[in-house]
Formats: C-alpha cells, structure tokens, sequence
C-alpha cells in the first residue's frame, strides 16, 4: 500500500472511531449517566470536558483556552502529520504510533472547535491496581501511540546497540 495513503486511513480511522462513538454516546446516555460494561471494573458514563486530559485547564480564561487547547494542538499536530509523511525513516511502529497521535489529538481538537467541549464517556477501576479518569477513544488512540513510540524507541536501541557491538572494531 502506498505509504501516505496508509498514513491518512490510520489517521481517519482513528478520527471516525472516536467521533462515530461520542456521537453514540450522546445519543444514547443522558449527561452523567452510567452504565456498566463489566461490573464495576468498566464502566460508561457521559461527560463532557472543557479542559485538556483529565479536565485540566477547564478553569483557564478564555484566551488561555484559545492558546493552549486549539491554537497549539492544531500547530503541533500539523508537525505531527507533516513530520510522518515527509520522513520516510520512520520504522513502521513509529509510523502507526505518530498516525494514532495525530487521528487522536485531531478527533479531539475537532470536538473543541464544533462543541467546546470534549466528550469522554470511559472509566476504568481496577481497585487498588489500576483507575483512569473518563476518557474517550481518541484519547486512548494518543496513549497507545505514546506506549509504542515508547516500544519502538526501546526496540530500535537495542537493536542498534547490538548492531554496534557486532561490529568489528
């Protein structure tokens, strides 16, 4: 498959899913209800977020909003998209993860512009082990890009270490 065009289907993919859901979501819950997918360890409920992750920066004025919740996102994930199509060195696991960030923080960044607000309906509580705050697709699309930019910067180390070491001197 073409590279850039295997770039965009991740990157919409990841849009569509999040923004298909949220649009469920608000179609089938009432603000703040919860309903539970198992047990008290995944749980639905529907909020919506006028901050960043987590709902940090809801009590920033206006301007800060601005600035830090759509002028700099819609900078950085324009790097992010033109950085993934124009560097043709990126292994593949760093490509999908840079696609996942950017379909993930672009879904999100659309809700602020057409909504204000984020809608995030997912909870996780693993009891003392794991708990999330509410969070959405496209948040998990932008934390799974992270974990395997983390994977593949681990991976592509070792491997280069090894490759050093390998080497005669």
């Amino acid at each position: 498959m073409n590279r850039n065009l295997f770039i965009v289907l991740l990157i919409v993919v990841n849009i569509a899913v999040d923004q298909i859901s949220k649009v469920l979501v608000r179609a089938n819950f009432e603000y703040g209800e919860i309903k539970s997918l198992i047990g008290d360890k995944f749980i639905m409920q529907y909020v919506e977020n006028k901050g960043a992750f987590l709902g940090m920066g809801s009590d920033m004025n206006d301007s800060l909003k601005l600035i830090f919740l759509l002028i700099l996102p819609v900078v950085v994930l324009g790097y992010v998209v033109y950085y993934i199509i124009t560097n043709k060195d990126l292994d593949r696991t760093s490509l999908i993860a840079f696609s996942c960030i950017a379909g993930g923080g672009i879904a999100n960044v659309f809700d602020r512009i057409t909504r204000g607000e984020v809608t995030d309906f997912f909870f996780i509580n693993l009891g003392g082990v794991f708990k999330t705050g509410i969070f959405n697709f496209a948040d998990l699309s932008v934390t799974t890009g992270m974990v395997l930019l983390l994977l593949a910067g681990l991976f592509n180390n070792r491997k280069k270490k090894s490759n050093e070491a390998s080497m005669p001197s």
